[in-house]
């Protein structure tokens, strides 16, 4: 297996994102393409002192910055670093794509290039929550903005595959994001796509709140890109603020730290769940291939882990596995527009 890294993507590219290429070969054994300007990449490989026969380095000459306008790049920058790993992807030189620069041209490379399911009108990023009872599964946080009800209704589908295949989870509880558990709550788009769900081919158990993200009570929470990545970002940008209160609070005295000291195992535990790189980044379901979308700040041990993820996911079959219910929910007439 081959797996594509845009090396030139991220706020701490090519450092951060070849150290954890680099790290995923020898710790993982996956073979990795680095997609980026060779001299940067060839740098960070000889101060890292490490090279492997899996290890290939695929040379273009443009880079997409954070801030750019995806429409404008994926037309004018051709020969950028995520437009090529996604063709790498195409011509099946790599089963999947990672990339931790920016989301918007991310997504619109990977449909250019490879295209959607059928049945996908639009794909959509599926990120894990650490929940209290295991793993929850957020979809979208961040692919579209602006949905549709029965596009919320293909995020379910998806979103119950994927949570099959690679959680390993029989039979998952799906919720749809709202203010109210209520089935009249919320605007008309949520309330048309609550109908089409409960009606859906997976295990719907209603709406849920913002509260039950994390309660791990239902195991999918569908949500449009807009509120899914404000809910994303906030959950980060909660548990750091965590970490540091934490850290004030054990250094106040001496029983303080004694405690801690006991507990460390624990707290290193609950650290490492709440740390958004031991998960990678997000998947883009509902493309015909297998693209991971990392945060943007992404450390080595984040791109590492999202290479591990998306080995998972080409062994899994979850694209075959989308492909094949979202073909049965179409034959069964579970889609209305």
């Amino acid at each position: 297996m081959n797996i594509a890294v845009d090396a030139m993507g991220g706020d701490y590219a090519p450092d951060a994102i070849v150290q954890g290429a680099l790290s995923a070969y020898a710790e993982l054994g996956v073979n990795v393409t680095l997609v980026g300007d060779q001299n940067l990449i060839w740098k960070q490989i000889r101060e890292q002192g490490r090279l492997g026969n899996g290890i290939q380095i695929r040379h273009c000459s443009q880079v997409v910055a954070m801030h750019e306008s995806p429409v404008k790049v994926l037309r004018q920058k051709k020969d950028a670093s995520i437009s090529v790993a996604f063709e790498l992807a195409r011509k099946g030189e790599a089963e999947a794509v990672v990339s931790a620069g920016n989301s918007g041209a991310s997504v619109g490379a990977a449909i250019l290039a490879l295209g959607r399911i059928g049945g996908v009108e639009r794909p959509a990023l599926a990120a894990i929550f650490p929940g209290a009872k295991g793993a929850v599964v957020l979809i979208d946080v961040g692919a579209n903005v602006d949905t549709k009800p029965k596009q919320l209704f293909e995020f379910g589908i998806m979103g119950d595959i994927f949570a099959r295949s690679l959680l390993n989870i029989d039979n998952p509880k799906v919720g749809l994001l709202n203010i109210g558990e209520e089935g009249s709550k919320g605007n008309e788009k949520v309330k048309i796509a609550h109908e089409l769900c409960r009606n859906g081919p997976f295990n719907f158990v209603g709406n849920v709140e913002g509260r039950d993200i994390f309660s791990g009570d239902s195991h999918v929470i569908i949500s449009d890109g807009f509120v899914g990545n404000v809910a994303l970002k906030l959950c980060e940008g909660m548990a750091e603020a965590i970490g540091i209160m934490f850290q004030r609070e054990i250094s106040h005295n001496l029983i303080s730290k004694l405690g801690f000291w006991l507990s460390r195992k624990a707290v290193k535990n609950i650290e490492r769940n709440l740390d958004y790189a031991e998960y990678g980044g997000a998947l883009l379901l509902g493309i015909k291939g297998v693209g991971i979308i990392c945060h943007g700040s992404s450390s080595p041990k984040a791109i590492k882990n999202a290479i591990r993820t998306a080995h998972n996911f080409v062994k899994n079959h979850v694209r075959e596995r989308l492909e094949e219910g979202l073909a049965i929910a179409q034959s069964n007439g579970n889609q209305t527009n």
